[in-house]
């Protein structure tokens, strides 16, 4: 993670090999000679952290320090001095520094630091959007399934049970459980995320425990993992039926002792992280067939929630949509598109097995290809054909049959103008001219 530096030191030479070793690194970073000088320099703002020397001319830096501690919207401040004592350190942490650095510096431990901070400073960015309401538009709807998971997040949410969340690929397992957290005592605490089944099993156990300096080639310095950052906060363990038998050893282990170790290292750690999972698998299953562990699974499932698919929620389908139109239209600088009742009809029939990822998709395709005022039944249709709701005949020849009829109708309303027959079915000229062909359309047509 590339970070903005702001580097504050009255000696010049300190502070262009800092800034020097820095850039090499890939930040971005900017000199300030004085406290004086560096007031002014923050206020452009959209400085990630500040490196911060003790004994300055004039003003000291711990008086930024008392300015800029307490800002949890602010860049944070590694303070700097080559007098270094304990003192100094205890006082500096009492103001809000984020760590105390010795000068000269040590490449491995300056670097390994401001990795650190760069990350609890993201977290403090994630964090500030949960405290503020994230759009969790996979919690949308006024259903009777989306109102009972509601209320489970409500209930659940303010307790530090651990949760296993249940339910299908694109159903919003992750945001669910960025819910229970914004709910949760911990909602200014971290909210650290982990797919275990995006990761090479062999990275995993690094991914969650960390690793030490030399636990395996190219581990050329030491770092933490995602148990040891959600530390006073909430881990959130996607897909935890993907774990190795090995992970699940060890995770056992920390959640019955709070303990753990860093890959290659002997050093007790200790996490009291809440501990949300997810799942799409069926773990009673993998359990009988031995590749989950039973005790694991009692650990992880004090308490259930299930996320229902979108099939069993169709009513929310048309709000969903809606949604999304409104939120591409923004993103990608498009006009806002409306959604016709007919293809609002058509989109809660189809059973939408990549749930609301697969309508999300959609939804921005519709936005980014066709500038229609509004998305009609044939464009639907062309997406995500109908299905036959008598399990009978030809279902291509009917979508085929039913989408001519559309086509041909629109064109005789528009006077065959081509492009206002376009608009009225959502389509782009291109697109309706190659239908005019497949259909063997003509003007002449009753």
């Amino acid at each position: 993670m590339k970070g903005r530096l702001l580097v504050v030191d009255d000696e010049a030479n300190v502070r262009r090999a800092i800034r020097t070793f820095f850039e090499d690194q890939g930040h971005a970073v900017e000199e300030a000679a004085s406290v004086s000088e560096a007031r002014e320099t923050a206020r452009s703002g959209g400085f990630d952290l500040v490196l911060l020397d003790v004994r300055m001319p004039g003003e000291d830096g711990l008086t930024l320090l008392r300015e800029m501690g307490g800002d949890a919207e602010g860049p944070l401040v590694l303070m700097m001095s080559g007098q270094a004592s304990v003192e100094l350190a205890v006082q500096a942490t009492k103001l809000g520094a984020h760590d105390f650095l010795e000068k000269p510096p040590d490449p491995e431990r300056w670097s390994l630091s401001v990795r650190n901070a760069l990350e609890v400073r993201r977290l403090r960015h994630e964090n500030s959007r949960l405290r503020g309401g994230i759009s969790a538009p996979g919690l949308l709807g006024d259903s009777p399934a989306m109102r009972e998971l509601r209320s489970g997040i409500e209930k659940i949410g303010p307790t530090l049970g651990r949760v296993l969340i249940q339910g299908e690929n694109g159903t919003g397992k992750e945001l669910v459980a960025m819910a229970l957290h914004a709910a949760s005592p911990r909602s200014t605490s971290p909210f650290i995320k982990l797919n275990c089944a995006a990761l090479p099993r062999d990275l995993v156990e690094t991914e969650l425990f960390g690793h030490e300096k030399g636990a395996f080639t190219g581990a050329g310095a030491a770092r933490p993992g995602k148990l040891e950052l959600a530390q006073g906060g909430t881990i959130f363990l996607d897909e935890i039926g993907d774990l190795s038998a090995e992970a699940q050893a060890k995770f056992l282990r920390a959640l019955e002792t709070g303990e753990f170790e860093r890959v290659g290292g002997h050093r007790s750690m200790r996490s009291d992280a809440r501990v949300i999972s997810a799942t799409n698998k069926d773990l009673p299953a993998l359990i009988r067939k031995g590749d989950f562990r039973e005790d694991l699974f009692f650990r992880i499932h004090v308490v259930p929630l299930r996320v229902p698919p979108l099939r069993e929620r169709r009513e929310d389908v048309p709000l969903l949509a809606r949604h999304f139109l409104g939120v591409f239209a923004q993103l990608h600088g498009r006009r806002l598109r409306e959604l016709t009742e007919g293809a609002a009809a058509l989109l809660k029939e189809h059973p939408w097995p990549g749930n609301v990822r697969e309508l999300r998709n959609l939804m921005e395709r519709f936005v980014i290809l066709s500038d229609a005022p509004a998305v009609a039944e044939a464009e639907v249709r062309q997406a995500i054909p109908a299905s036959d709701p008598h399990g009978s005949g030809d279902l291509r020849s009917q979508v085929e049959e039913a989408e001519r009829d559309s086509i041909s109708r629109a064109l005789q309303e528009s006077g065959w103008n081509v492009s206002a027959a376009a608009d009225r079915l959502g389509l782009d000229r291109a697109s309706l001219h190659r239908k005019i062909r497949k259909y063997g359309l003509s003007r002449g047509e009753s």
